[in-house]
């Protein structure tokens, strides 16, 4: 029988926080189970707890991971984890999966090709909660990340498990952006979107390994080649382009090591304390459109007028700027 994560009381909540700065896993897992609940108890509890542990927050890597088809994503992420975590670092793994209502979350399958990293007592593996609008995952994933924060996680990375918009909201979230590429598919060009390139801090080629190191040396050219006619987002930063093999291990020490020269470059200009302000303010935006929303789908009110509104736009017997003027005057705005 399962227990419901909420605390009854102030001293409860901050006997919680306690629990999660001293880096109990349980105390972790049950107050993000606090964050994903949909009550409305639950949530200003995990915004209250939340707020109590900020000050305990903001000391990791905060590291974004995205990739094409069949870029070898959890393959990578078990590699680089155990890689850190053998060098006494605590890994936290999270998703951002919008998806996932009809996938049941990929990152749940991905953690059998996260074998090591799944079994990992310094490592801690999460998926994105169960179903969901784009930012309200991201949203419930960014304070998933600030627990681990305060629990002890000195590199966070997370994955982008849907499509689409997720890896602006992923980079909108992380210090450093990594674009996950395999050689031997074509034509690599192809696969690489415009939009998510221009976000990318990294572009790294895996599977150079066996009979594919001239194939993955050959794709790297190509992408350098793509980079260079664009303009980098940062003026102390043009994202390298790297190869590896998530399956050796080779090149993953060269990785990270990108990883640590981004943070101490955009860490000397101050970018990358003026990123994470930016974010914090992106964040509240979301959080309060999400609000917005929500309002909107609740009023019973509200929620018969745009059902007829939705009617007579469908028809052409309204138009859309009426339509909204309409609902907005409901909600005295």
């Amino acid at each position: 029988m399962s227990h419901s994560p909420k605390p009854n009381s102030y001293g409860e909540l901050v006997k919680y926080a306690a629990g999660i700065r001293a880096g109990d896993r349980a105390s972790l897992a049950r107050a993000i189970t606090l964050i994903e609940s949909k009550r409305a108890d639950h949530r200003a509890d995990a915004h209250r707890l939340v707020q109590e542990l900020l000050p305990a927050t903001g000391k990791a890597v905060r590291l974004g991971i995205t990739g094409a088809p069949g870029a070898g994503k959890s393959t990578t992420i078990d590699a680089l984890g155990t890689y850190l975590t053998a060098r006494d670092h605590k890994v936290a793994v999270l998703a951002v999966d919008p998806s996932s209502s009809r996938t049941g979350g990929s990152i749940l399958g991905d953690k059998t090709r996260m074998a090591r990293l799944a079994v990992d007592p310094h490592a801690f593996i999460r998926p994105s909660p169960a179903s969901g609008t784009l930012g309200g995952v991201a949203a419930k994933t960014r304070e998933t990340m600030l627990l681990c924060e305060a629990a002890g996680y000195d590199v966070v990375i997370v994955e982008t498990v849907g499509v689409g918009q997720s890896e602006t909201a992923v980079a909108d979230m992380t210090d450093f952006f990594l674009l996950l590429m395999v050689a031997g598919a074509g034509d690599e060009l192809q696969g690489l979107k415009k939009g998510v390139v221009e976000i990318a801090d990294m572009i790294a080629v895996n599977k150079a390994d066996g009979d594919n190191v001239e194939r993955a040396k050959l794709a790297a050219a190509d992408f350098r080649g793509a980079l260079n006619i664009l303009t980098p987002a940062s003026a102390s930063w043009s994202p390298p382009v790297i190869t590896y093999s998530a399956l050796t291990g080779n090149g993953v020490p060269e990785l990270w090591a990108q990883v640590l020269q981004h943070k101490d470059k955009l860490g000397a200009t101050g970018e990358l304390a003026e990123r994470r302000r930016a974010q914090q303010v992106k964040w509240m935006w979301t959080m309060l459109e999400e609000r917005l929303t929500a309002r909107l789908r609740s009023d019973p009110a509200v929620r018969a007028k745009l059902k007829a509104a939705e009617a007579a736009v469908a028809a052409g017997t309204l138009a859309p700027t009426l339509a909204v003027e309409e609902i907005a005057g409901l909600l005295g705005i």
